[in-house]
């Protein structure tokens, strides 16, 4: 069963994408509302998937994936956007970020690119 951080300073939205991800059959290992506790909860649990808001206090989701693959180039990382940041998508993809959702979710997409982040 692979283990997912989930990273929103949204709890609304961290409680949606728990529901999607645990229905998909993962565990919710942790949850952070900035990127600064992000980089903890990875350090500390070592996901097989985090998915990671771009837009957050404190760090942005962007230096927190900078971070987190700074230090396990391996990380995969899923970032999720409201609808009109797709220009951001470019820098978090660069900075490594495996894949990205778009909010609203759309149960379908979520399962297809945690899918395919989780087999690459």
């Amino acid at each position: 069963m692979p283990k997912v951080l989930v990273c929103d300073d949204s709890a609304f939205m961290r409680m949606m994408l728990k529901k999607l991800l645990t229905d998909l059959g993962h565990e919710i290992v942790g949850e952070a509302g900035d990127g600064k506790q992000a980089i903890q909860l990875y350090r500390q649990f070592k996901p097989d998937l985090v998915t990671m808001d771009i837009t957050m206090p404190v760090m942005d989701g962007i230096q927190a994936v900078k971070h987190i693959h700074d230090e396990d180039p391996l990380a995969r990382i899923i970032m999720v956007t409201a609808i009109g940041q797709r220009s951001i998508i470019s820098d978090a993809i660069k900075a490594g970020a495996s894949s990205f959702i778009v909010k609203p979710f759309d149960p379908e997409q979520v399962s297809e690119a945690v899918a395919k982040v989780l087999t690459e």
